[in-house]
Order: C-alpha cells, then sequence, then structure tokens
C-alpha cells in the first residue's frame, strides 16, 4: 500500500491575492543559497508549482511560497515564490504574506509592538518591519527591490489595438507600464476581463519585437508584466493615490496592486521628476484593496549609470486557511510528475 504524499500549507492573501505557503511536506532542496535552491526548482522539479496551481488544487491566479532554510546567518528563513509565470526572484505581496504566515504560525516569533527581522528571498536578503497589536499581525513593511526605469515613452503597433505608448521598468522583473486613459480604461472591476485581454496582446507584441536585460542581473527573461496606471491624487504634501491594475502574462489580472508594480510606479515617478525621498504612493486595486509603497531614495548603479530607487512596500495579509493537503497520484486530474525529487515519499 502506497504512503500518503501530504502537504502542509497556509493559505493567504495581501490585497485580495492568494499566497500558498508552504511549510511542510518537501524534502531539503539541493543548492548553497535560496537563489540556487529556487533554481532548481525550476529547472528539476517544478511539478509543485504545477500542483499547487492547476486544478483541482489550485488557479493560475493563486502564488506559492516555499519555506527552506536561509542561507545567510542574517536571515531567519528562506523563501521561494512560485508564480502561472514561473519563479520571480521578488514580490512586495508574497513577501507580505509569507512574513505573516511565518509569525501567525510560530516559526518566528510573535512580539507586540514593531519587530524588525531578516528574510531570504531569491533577489537576496529583505528587511521586514512588522506591527503586532492585540497579538495580531496588522501590517507588514517589506523592502521594494531597487527600480529603475530601462525604457521611457516607447511606442508599439499591436494588433486590434493600433499603436500604444508604453515604458518599461524593472521591479523585481521588468514591467510594461501604461496609461489606462488611453486605452480607455477607468479601472474598475467590470473592466477586468478587457484589461486581460488588452494586456495579454501588448506583452506578446514586446516580447516578439525586444528582450531586456538587467544592468547587474544579465537575461531575466521575457517581459512578463504589465501595470495599468490611474490618474495620481494628490492626497498630501508626501502622499499620492491612484487606481492600478497589474497584469501577469499569460492571462492573470492581480487581485491586488502587488508590491513590485508599486516598486515601478515609485521608479516611473521619479523619473519624471514627479516625486521626493519622503513621499508615497498608495495603489488602489480592483477590488478597492491597497499598498502604500515609500520612496527613500536613489542609488547611481550599473555601467550606464542607472538611477536605481530604493523603496519599501506596507501591507496587511490575512490567514485564509490551514490545512494538509493529500497529493493524490491516482487522481487521473493530477500530475506527479516533477515531485517524486522532493516530496518526503518516494512510493510515487
Amino acid at each position: 500500500m502506497k504512503d500518503q504524499l501530504t502537504l502542509q500549507l497556509l493559505d493567504t492573501h495581501a490585497g485580495g491575492d492568494v499566497s500558498r505557503i508552504v511549510t511542510g511536506g518537501v524534502d531539503p532542496l539541493p543548492g548553497d543559497t535560496v537563489r540556487q535552491k529556487m533554481e532548481y526548482l525550476r529547472d528539476d522539479a517544478d511539478g509543485l508549482r504545477r500542483l499547487l496551481l492547476e486544478e483541482p488544487y489550485g488557479a493560475p491566479e493563486m502564488s506559492v511560497d516555499l519555506i527552506v532554510p536561509a542561507s545567510d546567518p542574517r536571515a531567519e528563513i528562506g523563501y521561494i515564490i512560485m508564480e502561472v509565470m514561473g519563479y520571480p526572484i521578488y514580490s512586495g505581496s508574497n513577501t507580505i504574506c509569507t512574513a505573516t504566515a511565518l509569525l501567525e504560525s510560530g516559526l518566528i516569533a510573535k512580539r507586540e509592538g514593531l519587530q524588525s527581522f531578516m528574510l531570504e528571498s531569491p533577489a537576496g536578503l529583505v528587511h521586514i518591519d512588522a506591527r503586532v497589536e492585540n497579538g495580531r499581525v496588522e501590517a507588514i513593511t517589506c523592502g521594494g527591490l531597487p527600480s529603475y526605469i530601462d525604457t521611457y515613452r516607447a511606442s508599439i503597433h499591436v494588433p486590434s489595438l493600433g499603436d500604444v505608448t508604453y515604458s518599461v521598468a524593472y521591479s523585481g522583473g521588468f514591467y510594461a507600464l501604461l496609461d489606462a486613459r488611453e486605452l480607455g480604461f477607468h479601472l474598475t472591476r467590470d473592466e477586468e476581463a478587457d484589461l486581460a485581454r488588452c494586456a495579454g496582446a501588448i506583452v506578446e507584441a514586446i516580447q516578439t519585437r525586444r528582450g531586456f536585460s538587467h544592468y547587474a542581473l544579465g537575461d531575466v527573461g521575457p517581459l512578463p508584466f504589465l501595470h495599468f496606471m490611474g490618474p495620481e491624487e494628490r492626497v498630501a504634501d508626501d502622499y499620492y493615490r491612484s487606481r492600478s491594475a497589474t497584469y501577469v502574462h499569460p492571462g492573470v489580472i492581480c487581485r491586488s496592486t502587488t508590491g513590485t508594480g508599486t516598486s515601478a510606479r515609485l521608479a516611473l515617478m521619479h523619473h519624471e521628476g514627479r516625486i521626493r525621498p519622503g513621499d508615497r504612493l498608495e495603489t488602489v486595486s480592483l477590488r478597492e484593496s491597497g499598498f502604500v509603497g515609500e520612496f527613500l531614495g536613489v542609488d547611481t548603479l550599473g555601467e550606464r549609470g542607472h538611477d536605481v530607487v530604493r523603496n519599501t512596500i506596507t501591507g496587511k495579509a490575512h490567514i485564509l486557511a490551514r490545512s494538509e493537503t493529500v497529493v493524490n497520484c491516482d487522481d487521473p486530474m493530477v500530475s506527479c510528475a516533477g515531485l517524486h525529487h522532493i516530496l518526503s515519499s518516494r512510493s510515487l
């Protein structure tokens, strides 16, 4: 009789984006760093991502975060991010969800008030400030990845749409940034399907025309993200608010505005000279949820002298469920290919 295969999960959401935190059931992964462990999953054991994001266990709109040991002694724990597009090296919403899950589950001791610690993502160390009130995690502020503008107001012809003007930022992945008004969108929930179709056509057109290279990381794959920008409302001298929507290729409009999308917006506002250190931008989603990005300052990095924006992202995550998920390889809807490397039972 085969052993029963199980995974221990904490389902969470931040701004409506569901992150499934895998806390147990996966074997230790090879690799000296979290980045190397991520590359092993990506190249040799992609079955975990597909299992938890595809039917019958999940949906492409979700994300998965696998808890792994940190390699840097300054970090409490490491985590690997998995999405429909693959393995992003960083994500603000996933970091907010992971930090909250670690505290609420006791994997990191929770203290009343403000506490700080480090996590290790595939992109490197991430500083976390957690605000705990009455025993509950009320807010997480995490360091956004240093962000910069790669391309400013380029034009591309998109079949069925015509000529489209876009900018490209890097904020943990390459983002196409578009003014929603120029495409006739008001960024309301009833537009979600049309936004996905429009974004998919634009991303495919950009991918067909050109690739992008990070000044330090080199080729990080084809552009996977698009961020629709609504008008910016100045709420206070140092505070802006804007409706926003983030698309992940293929086919997904995120429930939240995303942390990396918010970081990309800060990079664009700096590039256009419209933001100062200490200013904040609240991005508001189709579902009225939001993240707050704060612009901290600028460094000049790389041979071409990129102005790289330092920033933080603040949001709140909620625990949805604690579960032990049974992996049933006899189910004709389930593929266990790519899982035998990493699950505790060897009876696949």
